[in-house]
């Protein structure tokens, strides 16, 4: 084999080292949270980790299932458009988010994290009063969550549960949604024995990634540009009101509520 051929060789595998690598690359970012503090280490209920957001990893792939996990609900099923925001309630950006939906008549649905809601009860309680619809994201962003086992899945979602029961008591949450979109069968499983629909999204402007494209005008471009590109009938928009400087994403849905009102049905869930 000559000397030219073995190069060429060479070159090829570097080529498919690097694709592969990329594929297990992990680009999950990493977000200081608002935590409450702890419950008493006697508590039988599992905590998970403290990333935010949602990876690359979990753009859509097909409309109709954008996680590759049967029973993942991607659109909404409907020619209406759900907006939906996640890993709050947050004291800085959900009183914010709530007037401007409030402002324009919109409804969305709200993925809240129980250490969030523990520690901020009386914005799960302006969340429902103003008629949104609410999702459980898990008690700590655990995005490692579906693959534990299934009675630490339960724990989980039902200590967050009932943190939401405790600051709005009577709240419906008929949605659950796996932090980073890590979903497995498993996960959706035990969701399903709970009463809830796993949801997951068709449109990510990734609006946590201020890495990127940093907070304030920078962000508001990047997420008009993606969701004024994306948006179809049935979409389910993911973004963030909380896990960071959101200042982005605000601007970002004044411009575009509005906008995005004057050519679909904006719903929640």
């Amino acid at each position: 084999m000559n000397r030219y051929r073995i190069a060429s060789i060479t070159v090829a595998l570097a080529a498919v080292g690097a694709f592969l690598a990329g594929c297990n690359a992990s680009d999950e970012p990493r977000t200081t949270w608002n935590a409450a503090p702890e419950a008493s280490a006697s508590s039988s209920a599992p905590t998970g980790g403290t990333g935010g957001g949602e990876p690359t990893s979990a753009l859509v792939a097909a409309r109709s299932d954008a996680s590759g996990v049967a029973g993942v609900r991607a659109t909404t099923e409907s020619t209406g458009v759900a907006l939906t925001f996640d890993d709050g309630p947050d004291p800085t950006w959900t009183p914010k988010m709530l007037a401007l939906l409030k402002k324009n008549d919109v409804k969305a649905t709200f993925c809240l994290v129980g250490v969030q809601v523990q520690q901020f009860p009386q914005l799960v309680r302006d969340i429902v009063a103003d008629g949104h619809t609410l999702c459980n994201h898990t008690w700590k962003h655990d995005t490692k969550l579906g693959t534990k086992s299934e009675d630490a899945i339960r724990a989980d979602i039902q200590r967050t549960q009932e943190a939401i029961q405790a600051a709005a008591p009577g709240a419906q949450v008929k949605y659950f949604r796996h932090p980073g979109g890590m979903w497995t069968p498993r996960a959706v499983k035990v969701a399903g024995s709970l009463g809830m629909v796993s949801i997951g999204w068709d449109v990510d402007p990734m609006d946590w990634n201020i890495a990127k494209y940093p907070a304030g005008n920078p962000m508001r471009d990047h997420i008009l540009q993606v969701v004024r590109s994306k948006v179809q009938a049935g979409s389910i928009v993911l973004s963030h009101d909380a896990g960071g400087d959101r200042a982005g994403t605000l601007a970002a849905y004044e411009i575009l509520v509005p906008e995005l009102k004057q050519k679909f049905q904006l719903t929640a869930l």
